[in-house]
């Protein structure tokens, strides 16, 4: 069972057996918390022995320690204190729960020596160690073959320092973050047999209990609005598409709303071009970007935050029926433009070129900000260490990308222009939707942009980013919720009033 943790901020507090963790900065003489949880010194002597520096993230571990208070001592190593960021709080905590997935009760001392602990410090810690502690284990019946499932307690985390009273209005903001990523995880990580577009969609309804206003347009609504293009996509499947808008109202009323579109083909065959068997289920997960999107709603809403955002996910599955599209077909989109589709795979395009549409021409943002799983051909060019940035616009691009260095959902800019652009046009309609195999992530881009205008833009390709990407301290997780903090860090940095 995944733990579940359950955070409480103190001045000073005496472990009563359980664990203690003890933070320590690299070249610092003694730890956090020793004078309570070490008052034997032993683990001065078992440092030496174990040649402990404090190095970052590296940790010591002494059970049943002489004289003290705690059952275990875990020494959590921080580094240099003086370069630490949030994201390096995060990890720590992340660090630190990745040793203690039996513990029963946790004290963690953070104000060692030569560290500054700020209120927001002592949030990101807590969250890291949540964020580590995420699994989505929702279908298992057994922890193995003889242990049958049980529901496990949260296990009590006592965290010690100086800064209380910020602390605790930190970690408001921090589980708000927290929760609107394990929703995108969560949503990721679900069978595509459970999460159709309309169960989808119903989840989404969900954060109307947060305050988001959301609405569910059908596909008789669609058809009004002339949205060809995504219809497409989805009429090879027995379950109908949604189309899912949710707006929050936390800025003035005077305020243009920052937007963010989300694809979310809940399943993708491929349709008619139907890709290979191998692998073929990890394709449950290409409706990230709506997740991302469904999640970042989430957070702003539970923290309030001051500003007027729109969320808007486009959801189909792609099915290759016999009422499927067909390559060649020519389909109209919600601009009134003709697409000829070349490829059926090439598919979540034509779901945001008339979201991307439908949100410009109804709400003329401020900007819009789309993401998507959207091509194999950014994970070729990037692998899953970074997700592609397309803009229109340097101010916006620039502040993305500082938002992915703060939270390390990192960014990497691709080109746009009109040599790509070329490359699409289509000698029966006005585009086709793909270029072909060179450029692929660009030229998708590309197609996109014929559907925002003049409007401030940004794509984010997160194929190799909001599924099956590395593991750290922070995600354990195959779904990893990519972009919800990176967006989150945008809004905040850059948009609230």
């Amino acid at each position: 069972m995944p733990t579940k943790f359950e955070f409480s901020f103190s001045k000073s507090h005496r472990p009563a057996g359980g664990v203690a963790v003890l933070l320590q900065a690299a070249g610092a003489k003694e730890a956090a918390g020793a004078a309570v949880a070490d008052p034997e010194s032993v683990l001065a002597k078992a440092a030496k022995i174990g040649k402990f520096t404090g190095k970052a993230l590296s940790t010591l571990d002494v059970i049943a320690p002489h004289g003290s208070p705690a059952d275990r001592i875990v020494l959590l190593g921080v580094g240099h204190a003086a370069g630490m960021g949030d994201h390096d709080w995060l990890k720590a905590g992340g660090a630190a729960a990745a040793k203690l997935p039996s513990a029963e009760k946790i004290t963690v001392f953070l104000d060692a020596p030569g560290i500054e602990v700020t209120g927001k410090a002592a949030a990101d810690f807590a969250l890291g160690m949540e964020m580590n502690a995420y699994s989505f284990e929702s279908y298992k019946t057994r922890k193995s073959d003889d242990e049958p499932k049980t529901t496990q307690k949260p296990v009590k985390v006592t965290i010690v320092t100086a800064t209380v009273i910020a602390a605790k209005k930190a970690f408001g903001t921090a589980q708000a973050v927290g929760e609107g990523v394990f929703l995108a995880r969560d949503l990721v990580n679900e069978p595509a047999n459970v999460l159709g577009p309309v169960e989808f969609a119903a989840r989404a309804k969900e954060l109307e209990k947060l305050g988001v206003e959301v609405e569910i347009l059908t596909e008789r609504e669609m058809k009004k609005l002339g949205m060809g293009a995504l219809l497409g996509v989805a009429q090879g499947s027995s379950r109908p598409p949604r189309l899912v808008v949710m707006q929050w109202k936390g800025g003035k009323a005077k305020d243009k709303s920052v937007a963010f579109i989300g694809k979310g083909v809940v399943f993708d065959t491929g349709g008619i071009s139907i890709k290979p068997a191998s692998g073929m289920e990890d394709m449950k997960g290409d409706m990230g970007g709506a997740a991302a999107v469904t999640g970042l709603m989430h957070v702003l809403a539970a923290r309030k935050a001051a500003v007027n955002a729109i969320g808007i996910i486009g959801l189909v599955e792609n099915m290759p029926d016999g009422s499927a599209q067909r390559p060649g077909d020519i389909v109209t989109s919600m601009s009134g433009q003709t697409i000829e589709v070349i490829n059926t795979d090439a598919e979540g395009r034509l779901v945001l070129g008339d979201a991307l549409w439908y949100c410009n021409d109804r709400f003329k943002p401020q900007l819009m900000i789309d993401l998507a799983t959207l091509t194999g051909a950014i994970m070729v060019a990037l692998s899953n260490h970074y997700a592609g940035l397309f803009s229109n616009d340097d101010r916006l691009a620039e502040q993305l990308l500082a938002a992915g260095l703060v939270t390390q959902e990192r960014l990497w800019r691709m080109p746009l222009g009109k040599e790509y652009d070329k490359m699409i046009d289509s000698k029966f309609a006005d585009m086709k939707n793909t270029g072909g195999r060179h450029g692929g992530s660009v030229t998708a881009a590309q197609f996109l942009k014929r559907f925002v205008k003049d409007t401030p833009w940004a794509h984010l390709d997160i194929a190799g980013t909001a599924m099956g990407s590395p593991t750290d301290e922070l995600n354990q997780s195959w779904g990893s919720g990519f972009g919800v903090r990176l967006l989150d860090q945008l809004v905040r940095a850059n948009y609230e009033s």
